[in-house]
Formats: C-alpha cells, structure tokens, sequence
C-alpha cells in the first residue's frame, strides 16, 4: 500500500495495551504502520486508567481496575474512533491484558463495530488454570471471567469479527507449565505455550519470541500487516525516518492511595528535555523544551532531529526526579508517555537490586520486550547484567549499582541499540532509567 491509497483502504486502528502498561509501549509498532503507508491520524494508542488488574477481579482495589473498567475503556475509545472518522467499524490491536478486555467488549454487543482483533500474547485460557489458586482473578483460565469468554461452544471467538492470535513458541513467560512467573515455583499452572490461541482464530506461532514481543516486535508486526492487507509489508525493520521530528505525549505517576502506575494524568509535574553527547551522556547547551503540566497531563511539542540522543526529567511531588535516557528517535510520536518514578518503585518485574551500598543505582529498561539469556547481547557498564536468569525471557529491568563514582557516565546495550547516560545520586532522590526503542 501507499501513501496515495484511499482511506478505506485504511481502517482506524485502536491498540489496547497490556497489565501495568502504557499506550507508550505501542510507538515502534506505529512507526511501522506509518512506514508502510498507513495514515498517521488512523492510528491510536489508548491509555487504561488503572492498568493493573485486581487481585480478585469482584473486589474494588485502590489503583487497579477491573475486567468490566477496561471493557468500558475499549467501548469508549472504538466509539470515539468511529465518529471521528466516519466508519462503522475500525481495527482493535492488544497485547496481553489488552486481549481480555477487546474479547469481552467484542462478546458483549462490539463485534458490529470490529472489523478484525489482534491479539498478541493474551492468555486467553489463564496464566494458570486451576479453581483452588487466587480463583476469582482475571487471569485464572478456570476463573469465571475467562470461563465465560471462553464459553463451551466449538469457536471461542465472537462471530461478526475476523480474528488473530500471535503466539512465541515456548518462550512467553505468561505460558508456561510451572507457575515460577506468578510467583508459585513448582506448582503446575495448567496451561502451556498454546494457551493464548483461540479455536475459531488464525493462530499464528513466531519462534523465539517473548511475551511481549508477540505484540512489539517486528515479526508480530508482519503477521499483523499480512492478516489485515493480504499482503507482506513493503518494509519491517529499519523504520522509515523522518525528515524533522516533533515529540509530544502525557506524563503520569504512581497512584497516591497504592504506590502503582495508574496512567492518570501527573499535573504540576515538569517536563525539562536535554540532547545529550551520545558519548558521555552529558547535557548539551540548554534544555531544549521545559514546561510544568496542567490538568490533561500533556507535553510537548518538542522539535528535534534523528540523530540527537535525549534525556528526559520529571519533577513531580512525592515522586523522585526521573531521568529517562533515550536513543535519537526514528520518526515523531505523540506517544512519548512519561512517568515520574520512585526508586523504590520503578518495575514490579525487575529483579530488585538493593541501592544501599550505592552511590547511584542505574537501570536498563525494555518495555516492549523482555532480556533473554543468553538469546539477546545485553550490557549495563560493560558488563552483563547481574540477576537475568537464563532461559525464558522474563525481566524487562536490569540493574547495576555504581559505587565508584556518582555522576559518570554508563552505557547499556541492547541487541545494537546503545544509550548513554549519568549516574545521578541515590541519596539526591533520582531515578535513573536507560530505555531502550527495540
């Protein structure tokens, strides 16, 4: 397809992400639809206020939401992508968590106005199976919300829409046999790496991939394109660049009442944005954008080119000030979402690294992936990273403490992209974060 197709050509696409996510996550996938033609203003990344699920999906919890919460999230934005646009029906793309609540607005009066679902890694019969352990949450497959999806008839799908699963091949932390993921080492979870396919779906298996690489990376993103076009994308990875790039996005934190990210917008918060020295990460003239955040959360536009790494600070009350070092963008994005942090609560997947002994403690983040050993080249400092266990991918955070010298520069590499920043001190309140693009 090209940039001179008619629009119909084009259906609106909504992406839905994950538990605990941000539309942020979905930015590169964008990318790659601009690049092969799809229009810009028919791509659109939701937010899920609230995105982690509750423990128990009937009882109300500060700063989690339910099943019903995201359906109602999904119903609104489809809503509101068919009236902007004029259609009657648009795309629902999501990964993992994102999946539940597509199938069950989708089950629940949706599927006139879907087209076709996506879903990548969403453990459509549980991350475990099993009545007797943590029963009424949204992600036991022998729970009543996925035993009602799921239902008993020869489909699982809802008929009206044209569905898609994508799936690793062993390698999805959220698919595996032993419940070492879900914090049950040892305890069988009763369901295996075909647990996200759906009788009634074209279910599609990508070797080598983790869970959110089912719905991130470049190999998901062909299954995508070729289930929505009936043809192979012009181009998958590199990205196409932009001439000039203009940044935007929303900046958020950790909710008040339960120390979770909560996608709500931060207002009050700063945003100051610095290009750094790809070498040393160390600032470059003035700051190229600085601006306190009203009630909607939003900054930005921000101009900048291709070849600039970035460092992004946020200062907002009862957060610590968060650095986020980023490699030169390939093309503009208004999902440049950021969160203000704690030190303490930066990734619930991380493997905690205690900061006590440290002079600064700096972190290597992939949101849109997970670090496998030894299937990814990774260093922190030089060095590989302490604490990623071999075997299937399943830590997005890696860690490593500085104890020589607070303020130097460290590098984190990752499978060819390299970010560098400074290690700002621990006792001055910062977090400090190197997050990757791929």
């Amino acid at each position: 397809m090209s940039d001179a197709a008619p629009t119909d050509a084009f259906p609106p696409i909504v992406f839905v992400h994950g538990n605990g996510d941000t539309a942020a996550l979905w930015l590169t996938t964008v990318w790659r639809f601009e690049s092969n033609g799809w229009p810009r203003e028919r791509l659109q990344a939701i937010d899920m206020p609230c995105p982690l699920a509750r423990d128990d999906d009937g009882i109300a919890q500060p700063g989690r939401s339910s099943s019903d919460d995201a359906r109602r999230c999904v119903a609104d934005a489809v809503e509101q992508a068919c009236r902007r646009h004029g259609v009657a029906q648009v795309v629902l793309i999501a990964n993992s968590r994102g999946g539940f609540a597509v199938r069950n607005f989708i089950a629940n009066g949706g599927a006139p106005q879907v087209s076709h679902a996506i879903l990548g890694g969403t453990p459509n019969h549980g991350v475990w199976a099993d009545a007797g352990f943590r029963p009424g949450n949204e992600f036991n497959g022998a729970g009543p919300f996925l035993q009602r999806l799921n239902g008993s008839g020869a489909d699982e799908t809802t008929p009206g829409s044209r569905w898609m699963t994508v799936r690793s091949d062993g390698l999805d932390k959220y698919a595996q046999p032993d419940g070492l993921w879900i914090g049950a080492p040892g305890r069988p979870t009763g369901v295996d790496a075909d647990g996200p396919a759906l009788r009634g779906a074209h279910n599609v298996v990508i070797a080598g991939i983790d869970h959110r690489e089912t719905s991130f990376g470049p190999a998901a993103f062909d299954a995508m394109w070729r289930f929505l076009t009936g043809r192979a994308p012009d181009s998958v990875q590199p990205v196409a660049a932009d001439a000039a790039i203009e940044l935007s996005g929303t900046v958020s934190g950790l909710h008040p009442l339960a120390a979770v990210p909560d996608n709500l917008p931060l207002a009050g918060a700063t945003v100051e944005v610095h290009a750094t020295d790809p070498a040393t990460g160390e600032r470059i003239g003035a700051p190229l954008y600085r601006h306190s955040v009203g009630p909607d959360g939003a900054w930005g536009p921000l101009a900048t080119d291709t070849r600039t790494p970035l460092e992004f600070v946020i200062t907002a009350a009862g957060h610590d000030t968060t650095h986020l070092y980023r490699s030169p963008f390939a093309r503009s994005s208004s999902l440049v979402h950021l969160r203000a942090m704690r030190l303490a609560d930066v990734d619930a997947d991380a493997d905690p690294v205690a900061s006590d002994d440290a002079l600064s403690l700096v972190q290597l983040s992939r949101p849109r992936g997970y670090f496998g050993v030894p299937r990814d080249r990774i260093l922190l400092d030089g060095h590989p990273p302490a604490g990623l266990p071999p075997g299937v991918p399943g830590l997005s955070l890696a860690a490593v403490k500085i104890t020589d010298a607070a303020g130097r520069a460290v590098a984190g590499e990752f499978n060819g992209e390299r970010i560098v920043g400074r290690a700002w001190p621990c006792a001055g309140g910062h977090v400090v974060l190197l997050e990757l693009h791929s």
